[in-house]
Protein backbone atom coordinates (compact mmCIF):
# COMPACT_ATOMS: atom_id res chain seq x y z
CA UNK A 1 0.00 0.00 0.00
CA UNK A 2 1.09 3.60 -0.43
CA UNK A 3 2.21 5.89 2.33
CA UNK A 4 0.31 9.06 1.44
CA UNK A 5 -0.09 11.24 4.52
CA UNK A 6 2.65 9.48 6.49
CA UNK A 7 4.30 12.76 7.51
CA UNK A 8 3.10 15.24 10.10
CA UNK A 9 2.03 18.16 7.96
CA UNK A 10 -0.97 19.93 9.42
CA UNK A 11 -0.80 18.17 12.77
CA UNK A 12 0.74 21.23 14.39
CA UNK A 13 -2.66 22.88 13.93
CA UNK A 14 -4.10 20.27 16.29
CA UNK A 15 -1.70 21.11 19.11
CA UNK A 16 -4.22 23.56 20.60
CA UNK A 17 -6.66 20.67 21.08
CA UNK A 18 -4.35 19.19 23.67
CA UNK A 19 -4.57 22.17 25.98
CA UNK A 20 -2.62 22.07 29.20
CA UNK A 21 -3.55 18.51 30.10
CA UNK A 22 -1.93 16.59 27.28
CA UNK A 23 -2.60 12.88 27.67
CA UNK A 24 -2.14 9.78 25.58
CA UNK A 25 -5.92 9.47 25.29
CA UNK A 26 -6.24 12.93 23.77
CA UNK A 27 -3.35 12.29 21.40
CA UNK A 28 -5.08 9.05 20.41
CA UNK A 29 -8.30 11.01 19.77
CA UNK A 30 -6.48 13.31 17.36
CA UNK A 31 -4.75 10.49 15.52
CA UNK A 32 -7.97 8.46 15.38
CA UNK A 33 -9.72 11.41 13.74
CA UNK A 34 -6.89 11.88 11.26
CA UNK A 35 -6.96 8.19 10.37
CA UNK A 36 -10.74 8.31 9.92
CA UNK A 37 -10.38 11.33 7.64
CA UNK A 38 -7.78 9.57 5.51
CA UNK A 39 -4.95 11.92 6.46
CA UNK A 40 -2.98 8.84 7.52
CA UNK A 41 -3.92 6.19 5.00
CA UNK A 42 -3.85 2.40 5.34
CA UNK A 43 -0.29 1.15 5.00
CA UNK A 44 1.24 4.50 6.00
CA UNK A 45 4.15 4.42 8.44
CA UNK A 46 3.71 6.89 11.31
CA UNK A 47 6.84 8.86 12.09
CA UNK A 48 7.29 9.01 15.84
CA UNK A 49 9.66 12.00 15.72
CA UNK A 50 7.63 14.16 13.36
CA UNK A 51 4.25 13.46 15.01
CA UNK A 52 5.57 14.00 18.54
CA UNK A 53 7.18 17.23 17.38
CA UNK A 54 4.09 18.46 15.58
CA UNK A 55 1.84 17.84 18.58
CA UNK A 56 4.40 18.94 21.14
CA UNK A 57 4.18 15.75 23.20
CA UNK A 58 6.77 13.36 24.57
CA UNK A 59 7.68 10.20 22.72
CA UNK A 60 6.45 8.17 25.69
CA UNK A 61 3.03 9.84 25.46
CA UNK A 62 2.90 9.19 21.72
CA UNK A 63 3.90 5.56 22.18
CA UNK A 64 1.06 5.10 24.66
CA UNK A 65 -1.34 6.66 22.13
CA UNK A 66 0.00 4.24 19.51
CA UNK A 67 -0.61 1.38 21.94
CA UNK A 68 -4.22 2.47 22.46
CA UNK A 69 -4.88 2.67 18.72
CA UNK A 70 -3.18 -0.67 18.15
CA UNK A 71 -5.61 -2.16 20.68
CA UNK A 72 -8.44 -0.60 18.63
CA UNK A 73 -7.07 -2.34 15.51
CA UNK A 74 -6.32 0.94 13.75
CA UNK A 75 -2.54 0.62 13.94
CA UNK A 76 -0.13 -2.30 13.80
CA UNK A 77 3.44 -2.50 15.12
CA UNK A 78 5.91 -4.26 12.85
CA UNK A 79 9.12 -5.41 14.52
CA UNK A 80 12.14 -3.33 13.51
CA UNK A 81 10.01 -1.33 11.07
CA UNK A 82 7.76 0.86 13.18
CA UNK A 83 4.06 1.63 13.51
CA UNK A 84 1.73 1.55 10.51
CA UNK A 85 -1.90 2.28 9.81
CA UNK A 86 -3.50 -1.12 9.51
CA UNK A 87 -4.55 -2.61 6.19
CA UNK A 88 -7.56 -4.82 6.78
CA UNK A 89 -7.86 -8.32 5.36
CA UNK A 90 -11.04 -9.21 3.52
CA UNK A 91 -12.12 -11.42 6.42
CA UNK A 92 -11.76 -8.40 8.73
CA UNK A 93 -14.28 -6.49 6.61
CA UNK A 94 -16.70 -9.43 6.74
CA UNK A 95 -16.33 -9.65 10.52
CA UNK A 96 -16.91 -5.91 10.94
CA UNK A 97 -20.21 -6.23 9.09
CA UNK A 98 -21.13 -9.26 11.19
CA UNK A 99 -20.62 -7.12 14.28
CA UNK A 100 -22.55 -4.22 12.79
CA UNK A 101 -25.51 -6.44 11.94
CA UNK A 102 -25.60 -7.88 15.45
CA UNK A 103 -25.43 -4.47 17.11
CA UNK A 104 -27.43 -2.21 14.81
CA UNK A 105 -30.30 -4.61 14.21
CA UNK A 106 -30.48 -5.41 17.92
CA UNK A 107 -30.73 -1.70 18.72
CA UNK A 108 -33.64 -1.22 16.31
CA UNK A 109 -35.31 -4.41 17.53
CA UNK A 110 -35.14 -3.20 21.13
CA UNK A 111 -36.40 0.35 20.64
CA UNK A 112 -39.70 -0.27 22.36
CA UNK A 113 -42.82 1.73 21.57
CA UNK A 114 -42.84 4.84 19.33
CA UNK A 115 -42.44 7.72 19.03
CA UNK A 116 -38.66 7.52 18.87
CA UNK A 117 -36.21 10.40 19.42
CA UNK A 118 -35.07 10.85 15.82
CA UNK A 119 -33.80 14.44 15.58
CA UNK A 120 -30.12 13.47 15.27
CA UNK A 121 -30.96 10.76 12.74
CA UNK A 122 -32.98 13.25 10.69
CA UNK A 123 -30.01 15.65 10.64
CA UNK A 124 -27.68 12.87 9.47
CA UNK A 125 -29.99 11.83 6.63
CA UNK A 126 -30.66 15.42 5.54
CA UNK A 127 -26.95 16.25 5.71
CA UNK A 128 -26.05 13.34 3.47
CA UNK A 129 -28.70 14.28 0.93
CA UNK A 130 -27.48 17.89 0.92
CA UNK A 131 -23.86 16.80 0.41
CA UNK A 132 -24.93 14.58 -2.50
CA UNK A 133 -26.72 17.47 -4.20
CA UNK A 134 -23.52 19.50 -3.86
CA UNK A 135 -21.36 16.67 -5.18
CA UNK A 136 -19.49 16.36 -1.88
CA UNK A 137 -19.13 12.58 -1.76
CA UNK A 138 -16.65 12.61 1.11
CA UNK A 139 -19.27 14.55 3.01
CA UNK A 140 -21.80 11.87 2.09
CA UNK A 141 -19.44 9.25 3.50
CA UNK A 142 -19.14 11.14 6.78
CA UNK A 143 -22.89 11.69 6.96
CA UNK A 144 -23.47 7.99 6.41
CA UNK A 145 -21.17 7.14 9.31
CA UNK A 146 -23.10 9.65 11.42
CA UNK A 147 -26.37 8.01 10.41
CA UNK A 148 -25.28 4.65 11.74
CA UNK A 149 -23.76 6.11 14.90
CA UNK A 150 -26.97 8.02 15.63
CA UNK A 151 -29.03 4.92 14.91
CA UNK A 152 -27.08 3.01 17.55
CA UNK A 153 -27.26 6.00 19.90
CA UNK A 154 -31.03 5.44 20.07
CA UNK A 155 -30.23 2.63 22.52
CA UNK A 156 -29.02 5.22 25.04
CA UNK A 157 -25.98 3.09 25.92
CA UNK A 158 -22.55 4.68 26.27
CA UNK A 159 -20.93 1.25 25.95
CA UNK A 160 -22.71 0.51 22.69
CA UNK A 161 -21.81 3.97 21.39
CA UNK A 162 -18.15 3.32 22.18
CA UNK A 163 -18.25 -0.06 20.47
CA UNK A 164 -19.75 1.41 17.31
CA UNK A 165 -17.27 4.27 17.27
CA UNK A 166 -14.46 1.72 17.23
CA UNK A 167 -16.12 -0.55 14.65
CA UNK A 168 -16.91 2.29 12.26
CA UNK A 169 -13.43 3.80 12.62
CA UNK A 170 -11.97 0.43 11.64
CA UNK A 171 -14.38 0.13 8.72
CA UNK A 172 -13.20 3.46 7.34
CA UNK A 173 -9.79 1.88 6.77
CA UNK A 174 -11.45 -0.22 4.08
CA UNK A 175 -13.30 2.78 2.68
CA UNK A 176 -10.01 4.64 2.24
CA UNK A 177 -8.50 1.75 0.29
CA UNK A 178 -11.44 1.60 -2.12
CA UNK A 179 -11.47 5.42 -2.22
CA UNK A 180 -14.72 5.79 -4.15
CA UNK A 181 -17.21 7.39 -1.74
CA UNK A 182 -19.84 7.96 -4.44
CA UNK A 183 -19.96 4.26 -5.33
CA UNK A 184 -19.78 3.14 -1.71
CA UNK A 185 -22.33 5.52 -0.20
CA UNK A 186 -24.41 7.11 -2.95
CA UNK A 187 -26.75 4.13 -3.42
CA UNK A 188 -27.55 4.04 0.29
CA UNK A 189 -28.85 7.59 0.68
CA UNK A 190 -32.33 6.49 -0.37
CA UNK A 191 -32.13 3.51 1.97
CA UNK A 192 -31.13 5.72 4.91
CA UNK A 193 -34.25 7.77 4.20
CA UNK A 194 -36.40 4.62 4.00
CA UNK A 195 -35.17 3.41 7.40
CA UNK A 196 -35.77 6.85 8.89
CA UNK A 197 -39.28 7.04 7.41
CA UNK A 198 -40.11 3.60 8.81
CA UNK A 199 -39.02 4.68 12.29
CA UNK A 200 -40.94 7.95 12.04
CA UNK A 201 -44.05 5.94 11.22
CA UNK A 202 -43.39 3.69 14.20
CA UNK A 203 -42.49 0.73 11.99
CA UNK A 204 -39.72 -0.75 14.07
CA UNK A 205 -39.97 -4.21 12.51
CA UNK A 206 -39.93 -2.79 8.97
CA UNK A 207 -36.91 -0.63 9.83
CA UNK A 208 -35.09 -3.67 11.18
CA UNK A 209 -35.73 -5.64 7.98
CA UNK A 210 -34.61 -2.73 5.82
CA UNK A 211 -31.47 -2.31 7.91
CA UNK A 212 -30.53 -6.00 7.76
CA UNK A 213 -30.86 -6.05 3.95
CA UNK A 214 -28.96 -2.76 3.73
CA UNK A 215 -26.00 -4.09 5.74
CA UNK A 216 -25.88 -7.34 3.77
CA UNK A 217 -25.85 -5.49 0.46
CA UNK A 218 -23.27 -2.97 1.68
CA UNK A 219 -21.03 -5.80 2.90
CA UNK A 220 -21.22 -7.67 -0.39
CA UNK A 221 -20.45 -4.54 -2.42
CA UNK A 222 -17.51 -3.48 -0.27
CA UNK A 223 -16.01 -6.96 -0.06
CA UNK A 224 -16.13 -7.33 -3.85
CA UNK A 225 -14.40 -3.99 -4.44
CA UNK A 226 -11.95 -4.39 -1.58
CA UNK A 227 -10.86 -7.91 -2.52
CA UNK A 228 -9.85 -6.70 -5.99
CA UNK A 229 -7.44 -4.22 -4.40
CA UNK A 230 -5.89 -6.10 -1.49
CA UNK A 231 -6.60 -9.79 -2.08
CA UNK A 232 -7.22 -12.09 0.88
CA UNK A 233 -3.99 -11.84 2.85
CA UNK A 234 -3.48 -8.15 3.61
CA UNK A 235 -3.77 -6.71 7.07
CA UNK A 236 -2.30 -9.69 8.88
CA UNK A 237 0.16 -8.71 11.56
CA UNK A 238 1.37 -12.17 12.59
Amino acid sequence: MGTTGSGAGGLADDRALLGRTSTAERVADILRTRIAEGFFRPGARLSEDSIAGALGVSRNTLREAFRLLTHERLLVHQLNRGVFVRVLAVEDVVDIYRTRRLVECAVVHGLGEPPFELDALIRAVSGGERDAREGDWKGVSTANIHFHRELVALAGSARTDELMRSVLAELRLAFHVVDDPQALHGPYLVRNREILDALRAGGREKAERLLADYLDDSRDQLVELYARLVGDGSGRDD
